[in-house]
């Protein structure tokens, strides 16, 4: 993104010309009236891949990860599981589709998504706009947080950190010094050296949003996946950026594009004040639930070259998922509520 000039009329002044902070202008562009998340069509799968997009296997994934919290819980009389930013349903539907059907009978499932329920939806499907309370069972989060707008900061030409300001057509400038709660979190998370041109975002909304979620469990299980950094290893010049029709391109607060940054697990991992959370990455995670991308054995192919082919497929698509570099990296934070291990490794 670069340096920007500071605003010397203050943010008052910058308003007046349309700037204001990365954490409005985000938010009005994907949850306003007219924002990306709200609008008719495809979804998010028509703008970028996720793993639930990439192969079933992850869906199925989810579900033996669903039946261990099942088995954690003593198999109660009603299991819940809730899809948050569900997209089009596309998880939520897979999961119930993967189900053995004595645990799919006992299975409540939500969708939690502002945009309307998607005709064709599974009638068993609740949806909602935000998660229901009093939930046992799992609460599975894929690409969520990285949705939730957060403020930028950037370090001025005297070294110090500064909101940065945003108008609708993606131009910037440099507003007051972050203060306050926001300061505090950048000096435990992410401090930043006095070096003009240096950003971060300020995840304090997504700890938040974190907690919040994670208190709407009464027993069981709550699942972060997404893009992913820890402290030691915070990108210098942050990762704000957007998606639109399959690609990557400039953040731009218009409401025609996706606006994402990756996320500070470890923060919303010590935000719950909950023991037991643990982060590990989706390699480790779906390797657990038993994908492993494992070529089959070429002997069978001679006795059953259908289920060789078949068997060949998911092993590729095992391997997207786990890739290093790729989907693999993603960071899984677990975290249990009343319920013992439900994801050794």
């Amino acid at each position: 993104m670069g340096s920007v000039t500071a605003d010397t009329a203050g943010d008052a002044g910058a308003a007046e010309n349309g700037f204001r902070r990365w954490r409005d202008a985000a938010r009005e562009a994907l949850y306003g009236p007219d924002g990306f998340y709200r609008r008719p069509g495809a979804g998010p799968a028509g703008h970028f891949r996720t793993s639930v997009h990439a192969s079933p296997l992850y869906a199925r994934a989810v579900a033996r990860l669903l039946c261990r919290v099942d088995e954690a819980l003593g198999r109660p009389p009603a299991l819940d599981f809730v899809d948050m930013a569900a997209g089009r349903g596309e998880l939520v539907t897979g999961v119930l589709g993967a189900l053995p059907a004595d645990v799919a009978e006992r299975t409540r499932p939500f969708a939690v998504e502002l945009a309307a329920r998607p005709e064709g939806l599974d009638d068993r499907i609740v949806w909602r706009d935000e998660p229901p309370e009093g939930v046992t069972g799992l609460l599975f989060a894929n690409e969520w947080l990285d949705n939730v707008p957060l403020d930028v900061a950037e370090v001025d030409a005297s070294g110090t950190p500064r909101y940065v300001l945003v108008r609708a057509d993606g131009a910037e400038r440099l507003g007051k010094p972050v203060a306050g709660v926001d300061a505090g979190w950048l000096d435990r998370w992410w401090p930043l050296p006095p070096e003009e041109g240096l950003r971060a975002e300020i995840g304090l909304p997504r700890d938040h949003a974190w907690t919040a979620a994670v208190a709407t469990l009464e027993r069981g299980a709550a699942v972060a996946v997404d893009y992913a950094h820890g402290a030691g290893a915070r990108p210098p010049f942050g990762t704000l950026t957007a998606f639109r029709e399959g690609r990557e391109t400039a953040p731009v607060p218009d409401g025609s594009r996706d606006l994402t940054a990756h996320v500070a697990l470890d923060a919303c991992a010590a935000a719950p004040a909950l023991p037991g959370a643990r982060l590990l990455t989706q390699r480790d995670a779906l390797r657990a639930l038993g994908v492993t991308g494992e070529r089959p054995p070429l002997s069978l192919a001679s006795g059953d070259p259908a289920g060789y082919v078949r068997a060949l497929a998911a092993a590729g698509e095992a391997a997207e998922l786990t890739a290093p570099g790729g989907l693999g990296d993603f960071g899984w934070l677990v975290q249990p509520v009343g319920a013992g291990e439900v994801l050794p490794g």
